[in-house]
């Protein structure tokens, strides 16, 4: 404890807690460009689409590697609107419809594989068709993601380099004591704590939603073997 923590005792303690907060934006992060490079897997697997994968820069700021996993799932978005537009005009209205429940028997997946292998000049198997599906299901999951990192990057967070982030607060107010540091840290530690109110059940069901697809994929891989 410093000689400042004396006369203002409520600073090591919301030092500790936003000690806490940063470390769970750290560990979101990290997960959510897991999950994208997963996505982008699934994707060139199973519809042909490629995507280069992402990489957390640890000597870059937060805002920059938000504004990196905020590109490439726009670039996600963007192609899918294509697909989309190409299988409306395609399909179909009934069968456009059962895309996109997923509501889908073998033969009329079959008939959306070969509309897709066309529209992509790519490959689409069985599985193709359950992957469009889960992506139109999940357009708004892809929004909210990009609209929680837009409000880390344009925050007081944005600017801090990940690397510090991983480091502890105590890199971030260096040399700020006292008074000042405790309305330093009341600001941090409201900014962090509503940041996270969005980014955690976001991030949370993001990387939830593309767990799910993998182990659905693989099931339905496993059934196609057996049949």
């Amino acid at each position: 404890m410093n000689f400042a923590d004396i006369f203002y005792p409520e600073n090591p303690k919301m030092r500790e807690t936003l000690i806490r907060k940063s470390q769970e934006i750290v560990e979101l992060m990290k997960n959510n460009f897991r999950a994208t490079n997963q996505l982008i897997d699934v994707l060139k697997e199973h519809l042909g689409l490629r995507f280069n994968p992402i990489t957390l820069n640890e000597s870059a700021t937060v805002k920059a590697n938000c504004d990196v996993l905020i590109q490439r799932i726009r670039e996600i978005q963007t192609r899918l609107e294509k697909i989309d537009k190409e299988l409306v005009e395609k399909l179909e209205p009934d069968l456009y419809e059962k895309l996109k429940t997923r509501d889908l028997s073998i033969p009329e997946r079959a008939k959306v594989s070969e509309v897709l292998r066309g529209i992509q000049c790519g490959f689409a198997g069985l599985v193709a068709p359950f992957v469009v599906g889960w992506l139109f299901q999940n357009v708004a999951i892809l929004g909210r993601i990009t609209g929680t990192c837009w409000v880390i990057a344009t925050g007081l967070l944005g600017g801090v380099v990940f690397g510090v982030l991983l480091m502890g607060i105590e890199m971030i107010f260096q040399g700020i004591l006292g008074s000042i540091e405790r309305d330093r840290l009341k600001q941090a530690l409201k900014e962090y704590e509503d940041a996270l109110e969005d980014f955690r059940p976001a991030s949370e069901k993001y990387q939830d939603s593309i767990t799910e697809v993998k182990l659905t994929i693989k099931r339905m891989a496993n059934m196609n073997e057996l049949s």
